[in-house]
């Protein structure tokens, strides 16, 4: 993409290297797996504490997963954290409405690229708790244990990513 300035983006070797160093420390450290399926439904937890702590406290869900700020919604937040720093750093940052890429093969318009997200965020969300987990947890958590099924998973992760990208914009150029 260009920014009109000097691109430094991290190197994708980099940015392993440093995912793979922070898991360890995370595990070595708290005890922790890279995960995330929870941290909408918690989110929304604390906002519904808002209009009605009674009903939250009786949903069965919440009874086991606490809707609470903990190491979970911190990554999730240190992720969006991280992607803006690096974008800043990288001089990649671009505020734009509209992709370039998603503009040149489907237009400008706001209305369809907002249907895209939102059925593909619903069918992401679907295939996560169908999972029991996201794809961080699965993936990189799994791939650290040398687990099959994490294997498994994230080659279906990026195989399902190859099918969308190539029906949502073709062959390429």
């Amino acid at each position: 993409m260009d920014s009109g300035g000097d691109d430094k983006a991290l190197s994708p070797y980099l940015g392993g290297i440093l995912t793979g160093l922070l898991m360890v420390l995370s595990v070595w450290f708290t005890g922790k797996y890279f995960g995330a399926s929870t941290t909408f439904a918690k989110s929304a937890g604390m906002l519904e504490m808002f209009f009605g702590q009674e009903h939250v406290r009786g949903v069965a869900y919440f009874a086991k997963y606490a809707p609470a700020v903990d190491w979970q919604w911190m990554f999730v937040a240190g992720i969006f954290l991280g992607a803006a720093i690096a974008s800043i750093v990288g001089n990649t940052w671009k505020p734009q409405h509209i992709p370039d890429m998603w503009a040149a093969r489907f237009g400008t318009r706001g209305t369809p690229r907002a249907l895209a997200a939102f059925v593909g965020g619903i069918l992401t969300l679907f295939g996560a708790r169908l999972a029991g987990g996201c794809p961080s947890g699965h993936g990189l958590s799994g791939m650290l244990q040398l687990s099959v099924s994490g294997l498994v998973a994230l080659v279906c992760f990026f195989a399902a990513g190859v099918v969308t990208a190539r029906i949502l914009y073709g062959g390429g150029k």
